[in-house]
């Protein structure tokens, strides 16, 4: 058994089926719980259903078209990954829904294959179209003549052909390696997701041999989309693609011989990591050697020209270990994510979003200082509305003031370049102590993070990497400081990363508080962090791996208990994700107690609403729109004094039970109005970028009533928020 297969048999049981297991519980009624794949799947229609919209900006409608296209690339690479490495164990595991590995398997495949179709379908004959009305046009081969000799500034400039076979030569032919394939020259190892072309060939090369087929792969640093100069174009926004230059000089790879066909393909790789932390010494050296194997690992979808002849198909399909539902054949370029460039290559405002200014809050702008402000209140931010400025202004402060004697900080993902790396950098150079948790196995972001992490050490931080077999999700900073003699303690917690680019793109909420309990809870989820021991009693946070899936469970009942007595019961939730089925299971039952269950959920929901004498009090909706929701805010109705959390930490198991999370309450009266106001009431009446969920678990489309309201969320909290 390899170490990913271990891996995979290991995940088989989700914690939820292991508890139930033990409880000797009667069985869930599988027909209660939505398939979390299935969902997925789901979601990315939705977000599909953005590149069709004419409420959308043109190029932002390209945009959604590449996002759908990247997230099926995540869901194959981790989630189908995951799947047929249980079927390949035998594994006939079931999770709530009643379905094995296998036959989850065969419906992602049918679902998959019609959202591909659809993708592609949506490329060629909407937004292809659409674009080139506007002047934006991607050029076919059989195009490239139009627009020949026109006359430049300085003469004629030849035509588009004669500069497109310069630029081959020039960018292309050097770094390209065509490796035929024959006994001595086996089947070469495709990187993941790499731009990849199988050529049928005819005749014999200067040594004799004929194997008739080569392959060959268009290295990731070139681009995928080439700009053609506006002196061989008839508009500054001409586009073709690579693979339309390299198949048109596929020949010239080939001397003496014939390209008889020439095919784009792309695999796609399990790119999950395993790393036994017992085992290891070093987690940062075992992460940094297990990198390299995400881009060979096995095999797991393969995309494929739609012209490519069945009998080549078959063949690559063979050498990739595939069957034939793993194949999906592309009506265009097989990575559509690398289109996603054209909207910022495109000076085109007028087909984009219009631009904001995000606000700094009040209490920000008048007091003295930033410690002034959060002294004399909680500062509220909520992102992208409110600008991400004031959390480096209170880390830039930190770090100039000789009265701070510490600063620790959590960091899962930071971006590239990242303002608050630097100024952390800047305050361990000081002098200052700085402590950073950095979470080496933040998908996808382990290579940055290993970076940052060494740059830290290498500054003079404390650098740790949590907690071996949990990782750490939470957002949160704090910062000590000594005032009038004694030491005074701030921090900031948050629902999303400390990432000032995503800050621009995402919708969260952060607090910067001085809090003594908060700030208290905050030094003491540090200090599990990077000491041993057993974790203390917090004042008012819920924290996972403890206290936060019971807390959760134990505010749904008293929902319960208060609409059983009379009293104003109700629950509120908003979400990325909500599967873990313990609490499912109890909104249910407060669903059949009368308690009124709105959840406002974007992406995963296995819970099924509207089912007759069990979720007939629920509501589910998910809003897709210009900014990603990512927001996690529960409000408790509590017979009348409403009790509001944020929180980092999504309903599913991995975040209750291998996470450390952190879910902070919202006591002051003003600051949990503003929350319920700007976080939860605009989604529930949006009308036109919700959809809501049906009992079949199928989406339907919010629409207004014909003489209603128009109301978008995101587009009224432009308005309120921002100017």
């Amino acid at each position: 058994m390899t170490k990913h297969a271990a891996s995979a048999a290991t995940a088989a049981a989700s914690p939820a089926a292991e508890r139930e297991a033990a409880s000797g519980r009667k069985p869930r009624d599988p027909s209660l719980y939505i398939n979390r794949e299935l969902s997925l799947l789901e979601f990315n229609r939705r977000v599909l259903e953005q590149a069709k919209s004419d409420d959308v900006p043109l190029l932002e409608r390209l945009r959604f078209l590449c996002i759908a296209g990247s997230n099926l690339d995540e869901f194959f690479e981790i989630r189908v990954a995951g799947l047929k490495q249980q079927e390949a164990l035998g594994s006939t595991a079931r999770g709530p829904d009643n379905l094995s590995p296998s036959e989850q398997l065969r419906r992602i495949a049918t679902l998959a294959h019609d959202l591909v179709n659809e993708q592609y379908r949506v490329l060629n004959d909407v937004l292809f179209p659409l674009l080139e009305a506007e002047g934006i046009r991607f050029l076919k081969r059989s195009q490239w003549s139009l627009g020949a000799g026109r006359q430049g500034s300085q003469g004629s400039q030849g035509s588009q052909e004669e500069w497109l076979s310069e630029f081959f030569h020039r960018e292309l032919e050097p770094i390209l390696t065509p490796i035929g394939l024959d006994p001595a020259h086996p089947f070469p190892r495709i990187i993941n997701k790499n731009l990849t072309f199988i050529v049928t060939l005819k005749g014999k090369d200067a040594f004799g041999r004929n194997s008739g087929m080569a392959v060959v792969q268009a290295p990731r640093s070139l681009p995928r989309v080439v700009r053609l100069p506006e002196d061989r174009a008839e508009g500054p926004n001409h586009f073709v693609f690579l693979s339309s230059i390299i198949h048109a000089h596929v020949d010239e790879l080939f001397p003496g011989m014939k390209a008889v066909g020439c095919y784009q393909f792309r695999v796609t790789r399990n790119s999950d990591l395993f790393v036994d932390e017992e085992a290891v010494e070093d987690l940062l050296q075992a992460l940094e050697g297990e990198l390299s194997s995400r881009r060979f690992g096995d095999a797991v979808r393969l995309e494929l020209a739609d012209d490519c002849p069945r009998e080549v198909g078959r063949f690559l399909a063979d050498q990739f270990s595939l069957r034939e539902e793993d194949v999906y054949l592309c009506n265009g370029p097989v990575n559509l994510m690398r289109i996603n460039q054209i909207p910022d290559l495109v000076d085109r405002p007028d087909l984009k979003y219009p631009g904001f200014t995000p606000r700094i809050p009040r209490a920000m702008q008048s007091a003295p200082d930033v410690f002034a402000a959060i002294r004399a209140d909680d500062v509220l931010l909520h992102h992208p509305f409110h600008s991400f400025a004031p959390v480096l202004d209170f880390l830039r402060a930190a770090a100039a003031d000789a009265n701070v004697l510490s600063i620790r900080q959590t960091l899962y993902r930071t971006g590239v370049d990242s303002s608050v790396v630097k100024v952390l950098l800047d305050a361990a150079l000081a002098g200052k102590e700085v402590l950073v948790v950095v979470e080496l196995r933040a998908r996808f972001d382990e290579a940055a993070n290993i970076e940052l992490a060494t740059q830290l050490q290498e500054a003079g931080a404390q650098v740790v990497y949590g907690i071996v077999g949990y990782k750490t999700h939470a957002k949160m900073t704090l910062v000590i400081r000594r005032e009038d003699g004694e030491l005074r303690r701030y921090a900031h917690l948050g629902t999303g990363n400390y990432h000032a680019r995503t800050a621009r793109q995402y919708t969260d909420f952060g607090l910067l508080t001085a809090d003594r309990e908060i700030t208290a809870d905050v030094q003491s989820v540090f200090q599990q962090l990077t000491t041993m021991g057993r974790a203390g009693k917090l004042n008012k946070m819920l924290q996972s791996p403890f206290t936060l899936h019971q807390g959760i469970l134990d505010h749904i009942n008293a929902e319960i208990a208060h609409a059983e007595a009379g009293r104003k019961a109700g629950v509120v939730a908003k979400m990325n994700q909500l599967i873990e089925t313990d609490v499912i299971d109890a909104l249910y039952r407060a669903s059949q107690a009368g308690v009124r269950v709105q959840l406002v959920v974007r992406g995963i929901c296995s819970l099924r609403p509207g089912v007759a004498g069990v979720s007939d009090n629920i509501s589910v909706r998910s809003i897709v729109g210009r900014f990603l929701e990512h927001a996690r805010v529960f409000c408790f109705a509590n017979g009348g004094e409403p009790r509001v959390y944020l929180s980092s930490a999504d309903w599913m198991g991995r975040n209750f039970f291998s996470r450390v999370e952190t879910c902070f309450p919202i006591d002051d009266a003003k600051t949990r109005r503003a929350v319920v106001k700007h976080g939860l009431e605009p989604y529930l009446r949006d009308n036109v970028q919700a959809w809501q969920l049906q009992a079949d678990g199928s989406y339907k489309r919010v629409r207004p009533s014909p003489r209603g309201k128009r109301n978008a969320a995101q587009e009224w909290l432009l308005e309120q928020l921002t100017g």
